[in-house]
Order: structure tokens, then C-alpha cells, then sequence
């Protein structure tokens, strides 16, 4: 009888993870055009942050593969009370392609470089869409008294990248960081946006937008206009500048009349020259712009906008208690949302918004307003810890829990 051939299973290549990225200390100016590259970044991890954060030490770093530089981030360290350890800080980054990458192969050698420098934890704010929420969907669900929070509400999008992410991070050993009210322990996890872009990626133009916002605020801005309601917009970090005692004094009012503590003017001043410096190194002289709506030349309403590259974002606004029935909040925005569609905006972001939908909640007021402009609540991957020295990360924990 014949000898039966021998039986080979194929060989199953075992999977390979990438090689791990090198992290390493930058100088500014490789930041800088390193984000400059792209498409977009946050204002909050360009070098000028670091300066307006100056109770904070700044840090640009590099993420590399091999000699190729693939990502970088702003890190801001803030020493734990009493103790040379330091808490190290990504607000809305590190800016990688996280659409692409194995956060395995980056997030250790991050983790890594700062523990060097001391840190007991880091803090970071993966700026990764997980889910999004129509205007309308919005809207009704503030209408029906069984819907408390945008996650009881199926969303008209969930990103697959972003729930990746939101797995990778938890298989890391990384926790998510949520404050009550949806808030998150640092930067907001929801924000309501504005698309300037169709689905193809045309941009829009202007009466594409308007016809988007609801009918109040269509009706807001033609009657602004008709009442003589004039805005204007900083040209240059000059200017920008000697606008801002006027802006100041008006959030000062703001803050009084709604019961919030407001930031001093040099914070701003820093703000404005930090980041104004930031924009003209890489060819944006509108980085940061001061707006104003004055009606018979009385400033009723004063707003900061931040842009780099396609993303602007609405991040201050002031208005005056008096003559609020000319609607200059709504011809400031509008203003906005047109100077970011000529400069190629893809997107304009009124920042944070709680998850509440609940009609009796005191923040629901703030997302009626935002969801007349027509836009779309979007869920970000929020804030995730990792501690890099357990008991000092404890210490911390019960620190922040009694402030």
C-alpha cells in the first residue's frame, strides 16, 4: 500500500502590530507647520495655547516613524499640590490620523516620554466623532417629555472610527473622564456645530446656510438688519486688540446678569497675542478676530472667533441687557458663519453644549439657541486618564473630588 501523503495545515501569518511610534520634544516652529499641513487642528493644540495657559508648563511634541514626523501635541503639565509630580495635559489631541492609526503603537511611547518628565497621569481628548444628532432631532426631543438626554435618542450617524477608538482606549487601560451633566472634566465632549459643506464636500454658499436655520433665527437677522444693527470684524492682531476693553467690559455685564465668573482682560490680551502670533507664522492673519454689533453706536453684542484651517469656532460671546430686541447676537453669529464660509471653513463650532434635553433643565436654554442655526449636535470621544503612578493618581482623584 502507498504511504499516505503527509497532511499540512497552511501557514496563518500571525498578525504583526505596527512598530512603535518614537515621541519625542519639538521645537514651535515644526509644530506649527506640522498643523499647518493638515486640513485642521484645535486652537487648543497649537504652541500659542501653551502660552495662553501660562499657569500650566508647555511642551511641543513629536510623534515619529523613524525620521517621519506623523503627529505632534501640546502637552500642558500642572503640578500636583506639595508634591514635584505633574498631571500632563492633551486638550483635544494629540493630533494624529486617528482614522488610520494603531493607538497602541503611539499612545505607550506618549505615555512614556511624560512619565519622564514626571507626570503621574495624562489626560487626553482623542478629537474623534463618535455620534450625531440632527437640529431636528434636537428639537423634538426637548418636545417630548420622555426623551432627558440626547443618548436616548438613536443618532443619525455613528462614526465607526470613533467607537474604535473609544475600544482601543478602554484595551489600553485608559478611563474615560465624565462630569454630571454631561459635561467633561475638561473640554465640553458634545458641541453643536454648523456643516459649511454638503455631503460631496462642496461648500456651501450663504443662502444654503440661512435656509438651514429655523424660521426665529432667519427672522432675528433680517429684522437686526433692518433696525440698523452694523458688525464689524477685526482686521489684524493690531486691531483685534484695541477692540478688546470695549469686549471686555461687555462680558464683564454678561457674566453678572448670568451668573458665571469671568476672565480677567490681560487672559484675553495673551489670548489675542499668543494666538494672533501663532496664525501669521503659518500665513493666518484672522486666527483670532474680535467682532462687534453696534446699534446706533452702542455696542450691543461682542464675540471672539478662532479659526485654523477649515475648522472656525465661535469661542466668546458678550450682549447687552439693553435693547435686546435688535437681535444683535444673532447678526454677530451670522457675521461669523459668513466670514467662515469665505475663508473655506468646512465647519463652524459654537463649542459646548450639555447632553440635557430635559425642557426643565437650566442648561437647555443654551442648546434651543445653538439648534436655530440649523446645525447638528456632535458627541466627541471625550477626555480618557491613564494613571502612570497609581497612588499619586489617587491622591489627585480625591483632591479634584473635594474642590
Amino acid at each position: 500500500m502507498a504511504a499516505r501523503a503527509a497532511v499540512t495545515s497552511p501557514t496563518v501569518p500571525t498578525p504583526t502590530r505596527p512598530a512603535p511610534l518614537q515621541v519625542r520634544e519639538i521645537d514651535e516652529a515644526t509644530h506649527r507647520e506640522h498643523l499647518a499641513a493638515r486640513a485642521s487642528a484645535s486652537f487648543l493644540q497649537t504652541p500659542g495655547w501653551g502660552r495662553v495657559k501660562s499657569e500650566w508648563r508647555r511642551e511641543s511634541v513629536g510623534f515619529f516613524d523613524g525620521e517621519s514626523l506623523v503627529g505632534v501635541a501640546l502637552v500642558l503639565y500642572r503640578q500636583l499640590p506639595k508634591v514635584k509630580r505633574f498631571l500632563a495635559y492633551v486638550p483635544e489631541g494629540p493630533v494624529l490620523d486617528w482614522a488610520e492609526i494603531d493607538l497602541a503603537s503611539a499612545l505607550p511611547a506618549l505615555a512614556a516620554h511624560v512619565k519622564a518628565r514626571g507626570a503621574f497621569g495624562i489626560r487626553i481628548g482623542p478629537p474623534v466623532v463618535t455620534a450625531r444628532w440632527s437640529a431636528q432631532q434636537v428639537k423634538d426631543g426637548i418636545a417630548d417629555d420622555d426623551v432627558r438626554r440626547l443618548g436616548d435618542l438613536a443618532p443619525t450617524e455613528r462614526d465607526t472610527a470613533g467607537a474604535r477608538v473609544v475600544t482601543q482606549l478602554r484595551e489600553l487601560g485608559w478611563r474615560p473622564q465624565v462630569a454630571e451633566g454631561g459635561f467633561a472634566a475638561g473640554q465640553p465632549q458634545f458641541v453643536f456645530q454648523v456643516p459649511l459643506r454638503d455631503a460631496d464636500g462642496a461648500a456651501l454658499d450663504e443662502d444654503a446656510v440661512l435656509k438651514g436655520m429655523n424660521q426665529l433665527w432667519r427672522r432675528n437677522i433680517k429684522k437686526a438688519a433692518k433696525l440698523g444693527v452694523e458688525v464689524t470684524a477685526s482686521e489684524g492682531r493690531e486691531e483685534a486688540l484695541a477692540r478688546l476693553e470695549d469686549f471686555h467690559a461687555l462680558y464683564v455685564h454678561t457674566a453678572e446678569r448670568d451668573h458665571f465668573t469671568p476672565r480677567p482682560l490681560p487672559y484675553f490680551r495673551t489670548m489675542v497675542e499668543a494666538l494672533a502670533a501663532d496664525g501669521e507664522a503659518v500665513g493666518e492673519t484672522d486666527r483670532i478676530r474680535l467682532y462687534e454689533a453696534r446699534h446706533e453706536g452702542d455696542l450691543v453684542a461682542a464675540t471672539i472667533s478662532i479659526r485654523v484651517g477649515e475648522h472656525a469656532w465661535y469661542s466668546y460671546g458678550a450682549s447687552s441687557t439693553d435693547k435686546r430686541e435688535v437681535r444683535g447676537s444673532n447678526a454677530v453669529q451670522w457675521q461669523m458663519v459668513r466670514d467662515a464660509l469665505a475663508a473655506g471653513a468646512a465647519v463652524y463650532d459654537l463649542r459646548g453644549i450639555t447632553d440635557t434635553l430635559d425642557s426643565e433643565d437650566s442648561h437647555v436654554g443654551l442648546i434651543q439657541f445653538k439648534v436655530g442655526t440649523g446645525g447638528e449636535a456632535v458627541e466627541y470621544a471625550g477626555e480618557w486618564d491613564l494613571p502612570l503612578n497609581r497612588p499619586l493618581y489617587k491622591a489627585f482623584e480625591l483632591y479634584m473630588a473635594r474642590r
